[in-house]
């Protein structure tokens, strides 16, 4: 079973027609050659595809530049991070006269482990972030929330089904992805970090504290935290802070990308175990998050969290332009209107803040702040 994703494809497609070279990152089995094969199809018969995990194209591009200079059309790459020496030639052919082909590349890892391509291809190349399904797309919240939104894991048969497929995408990550992109790091060791950032879900990092638990340097969890957020398993919201007179956050607060994988690690394989998990609120925030955050269509770089070390915070903040857009998510059916929702909205002159929750019906509560349930969220938030 296919979920068409045609917000992704239109994205692609304007980036292709704008950028000699685009590039869908994301992790592996999350849908990028899915939807590279959904592009290919609006370029006829013009279309190379090279799958650098395939042994037989591999020997294809043993020589890559006299392959690839003659091809025309669309130049599909798959799995790029393991030829990071493809891109000084990238950056070549997409300087001929006339642009006669146009690459899309797909990798498993962010720009900054990607670093060769930010360096060869600066102001040649468009980024596209590939996550999981969103509820846009498949219109169910409470099994995308339990299994998340890979698409292997969200449409298996049975609820066992999806449990083996995230176990074994979790140990196949760990022992064959993370050594593909040159890292060394044992993968047990990585393992019980990603395992204990799971316990510490939705809160702000505290270096100093996890450094404590795993007996390392703060220095060595910072880069095992940065590590997995380039390989695009974990979410860190940068805190935002200005001269507010008060004394604010400064440390990211950090998510799990998925909230599938999220369970998996932390033992939760049903409902009912998912209901009774002391990290069920934390749970459903970093999931309403993401979901916030792929319907506005916002970039990394423009979302923020706030909080002040006097109790005031605010879990969303989006910051384009001029523009201030504030979210507060509660897992409760009737929020209520507190101070520490007033204080946001003062302090960091929002243009509008919307706080999520789990029940049934919208209302406004004060002038620009409105309460809206999760299941009518596209009402209440358009893309920017």
């Amino acid at each position: 079973m296919i979920i068409p994703r045609p917000y992704h494809i239109n994205i692609v497609r304007e980036a292709l027609e704008r950028s000699p070279v685009v590039a869908i990152l994301g992790p592996r089995q999350v849908g990028k050659t899915t939807l590279a094969r959904e592009i290919m199809t609006f370029y006829g018969s013009d279309v190379a595809h090279f799958d650098l995990e395939d042994m037989d194209d591999l020997a294809r591009l043993s020589e890559p530049k006299l392959v690839l200079e003659r091809l025309r059309g669309l130049i599909v790459i798959d799995e790029i991070q393991l030829r990071a020496d493809l891109f000084p030639l990238l950056r070549v052919l997409a300087d001929r006269p006339g642009t006669p082909a146009r690459f899309l590349i797909l990798g498993s890892a962010s720009p900054t482990l990607l670093r060769q391509s930010s360096e060869s291809l600066a102001g040649r190349i468009v980024y596209h972030e590939l996550d999981g399904f969103s509820f846009d797309e498949v219109k169910e919240d409470e099994g995308l929330w339990r299994r998340g939104g890979f698409p292997p894991s969200f449409l298996a048969s049975t609820e066992e089904a999806s449990v083996l497929w995230r176990r074994d995408f979790i140990r196949t990550f760990l022992e064959r992805d993370i050594p593909q992109l040159g890292i060394r790091i044992p993968a047990n060791t990585l393992y019980r970090f990603w395992k204990m950032i799971a316990h510490y879900h939705g809160q702000i990092w505290n270096g100093s504290e996890l450094a404590r638990a795993f007996g390392v340097s703060h220095t060595t969890v910072r880069g095992y935290l940065d590590l997995l957020t380039g390989a695009l398993v974990l979410r860190q919201l940068q805190p935002w802070h200005e001269n507010l007179g008060k004394r604010q956050v400064k440390a990211p607060k950090i998510y799990l990308a998925d909230s599938g994988m999220l369970h998996s690690l932390l033992g939760i394989q049903t409902q009912s175990d998912l209901e009774s998990h002391p990290k069920v609120g934390a749970s459903w925030e970093g999931f309403i998050v993401k979901e916030i955050i792929h319907r506005l269509g916002v970039n990394p770089e423009e979302c923020y969290f706030w909080a002040t070390h006097s109790g005031a915070e605010l879990d969303l903040l989006i910051v384009r332009g001029t523009q201030r857009l504030g979210f507060e998510i509660k897992r409760t059916t009737a929020p209520r209107l507190t101070p520490s929702i007033r204080s946001a909205m003062e302090s960091l002159k929002l243009d509008r803040l919307v706080v999520i929750h789990a029940g049934e019906h919208a209302y406004p509560m004060a002038d620009r702040i409105d309460a809206a349930p999760f299941s009518h969220l596209s009402e209440f938030i358009e893309p920017l």
